[in-house]
């Protein structure tokens, strides 16, 4: 399945679930000495449909994003290409995602008997948040607050839009939370600090000390 998107300065996205979704500039990749590979995904089922959060590994993926600065690329994949997905982390130098662990990696244990959290060196951004300010943030309140950019959906919409077959819906909202989890890193890394909207909708800021 493939679908091309023309945006500004003339680039394309293109998708192939399961293969490769590669943002092209015109020009050669560029491979960097270290790979981080920025990761989020989607499930088939919610959490009252197997029985509870307890269960996540029952939850099913319906379509799973990296973005590898290695091989500046975004790849793209369905279930049938999970073990793929499962290798490209396990090889990375540094996984970063946002609730990946408690999350991301337990559903795709579902799928391996590899013990993810362990086996992969990763960088989860929402727990470092939650070390410092003692409660969670959600991705939609940091970058929205820091990148002046805001979620285009919720999970629950991509579970309805995978009982309608709509893959592609899935493949580009997964796509741009992996963007803004990169942009949401790379801003951290340059300011060391973010901004967040509490829950009185005030805007505040947390230090941080990522490399």
């Amino acid at each position: 399945m493939e679908r091309r998107y023309a945006g500004r300065k003339k680039r394309t996205l293109i998708f192939r679930l399961g293969n490769r979704a590669r943002f092209a500039h015109g020009g050669s990749l560029s491979f960097m000495s270290r790979n981080i590979v920025y990761f989020d995904l989607e499930t088939q089922r919610t959490a009252n449909d197997v029985g509870g959060w307890n269960k996540k590994r029952d939850m099913g993926m319906s379509i799973g994003v990296t973005y590898s600065t290695a091989l500046n690329e975004y790849r793209v994949y369905s279930e049938k290409r999970v073990n793929e997905l499962v290798d490209q982390l396990l090889r990375a130098d540094l996984v970063v995602g946002f609730n990946v662990v408690s999350f991301d990696y337990e559903v795709l244990m579902g799928y391996t008997i590899l013990d993810l959290p362990h086996q992969c060196h990763t960088l989860d951004l929402m727990v470092d948040l939650e070390v410092k300010l003692g409660h969670r943030l959600s991705l939609d309140a940091v970058a929205s607050a820091s990148l002046g950019v805001g979620k285009t959906a919720d999970g629950l919409e991509a579970i309805r839009w995978w009982r309608e077959g709509k893959l592609m819906e899935i493949a580009e909202y997964c796509c741009f939370d992996v963007k803004c989890t990169k942009l949401v890193h790379e801003y951290g890394i340059q300011h060391r600090k973010l901004h967040y909207t509490d829950r009185f909708q005030q805007k505040r800021s947390v230090e941080v000390e990522w490399k």
